[in-house]
């Protein structure tokens, strides 16, 4: 394997990479191949010691539905008064689009690789996840919210001690363009190490 692959299209996927909010994701979303291609080029990241700190909880289907039950009683044992339009919104976020993966930084404490390096891995499953969607034709939206950090709702999900959500990777097919914003000005984000 070539230690470089010069692409001018992968320069300008990544150079006009962009987030679709989940609220304007509507199906088809990737099939079964296409799913499976995306998590394989997703855990494609680096590494260190390949310790692999990183899993995948897949919504797809009424999964998605039965699951957004568990997110409307978290919700409420939270806000006993928010009141059932707001519960009900909760409960659907899932069904925002077709699929949904949960991304689990599932670190490994006694393992010789830090625990940052090994979160940040996670966190590169998740960008890896964005673009191979992109590049496979699908809009996403990488997003945390209150349920990746809610006990009642990670119980559910059977995480473990060690184990918290990067994120939750939401794909489908675009409703609309998704708007461009403000990005970085890279000379007011780069200093030079002087000698």
């Amino acid at each position: 394997m070539a230690p470089a692959q010069p692409s001018t299209e992968a320069i300008s996927l990544l150079a006009l990479r962009r987030s679709t909010p989940a609220d304007f994701l509507t199906g088809p979303g990737p099939d079964q191949e296409t799913l499976e291609a995306i998590l394989t080029i997703s855990a494609r990241v680096p590494d260190h010691r390949r310790v692999t700190p990183f899993r995948f909880v897949l919504f797809e289907g009424a999964a998605r539905d039965a699951f957004g039950d568990i997110l409307k009683a978290a919700f409420l044992a939270n806000e006993p008064d928010a009141g059932e339009e707001r519960a009900e919104k909760e409960r659907q976020r899932f069904l925002r689009a077709p699929i949904v993966v949960a991304v689990v930084s599932s670190v490994k404490p006694d393992h010789r690789t830090p625990v940052w390096e090994q979160m940040m891995t996670a966190g590169a499953v998740c960008q890896n996840m964005l673009l191979a969607a992109s590049a496979h034709g699908f809009a996403a939206q990488w997003l945390t919210e209150w349920y990746a950090f809610d006990e009642k709702v990670l119980a559910q999900l059977g995480l473990g001690e060690n184990e918290k959500i990067a994120g939750y990777v939401y794909m489908g097919t675009a409703t609309c363009e998704p708007k461009e914003r403000a990005r970085p000005v890279v000379e007011d984000i780069v200093t030079s190490y002087k000698v």
